[in-house]
């Protein structure tokens, strides 16, 4: 069984079991806190598949917090304008929360 589930605007596939990266959710979440995410745009049980308009009732992804505060990869953005002695470079590193997903409920 599996969902596609909308959080903070990304949409990601969530299976149970199994790790997500989200962004991050916030100072007010602490390891070990749960969370669940109820805007499912698909689930598929076993083949049976719901597509939500735009998202599936009653369906939900609950999820617990392992880790409140990732960094990721640090990404350096680089301009130049040739001949014009014009050079930046940025860098950016965005902020992550660890989720393990712990059921996804159907209604």
């Amino acid at each position: 069984m599996y969902a596609i589930v909308e959080i903070k605007g990304q949409q990601f596939k969530a299976e149970e079991g199994k790790y997500l990266y989200v962004h991050y959710l916030g100072e007010e979440t602490k390891e070990g806190d749960a969370v669940s995410f109820d805007k499912v745009l698909l689930l598929d049980a076993d083949g049976d598949v719901k597509v939500g308009a735009p998202a599936v009732e009653g369906a939900k992804v609950e999820c617990e917090v392992l880790t409140p505060l990732v960094k990721g990869e640090k990404v350096i953005v680089f301009k130049k304008k040739r001949r014009k002695g014009y050079r930046r470079k940025n860098g950016h590193r965005q902020f992550f929360t660890k989720v393990l997903i712990k059921s996804i409920v159907n209604a």
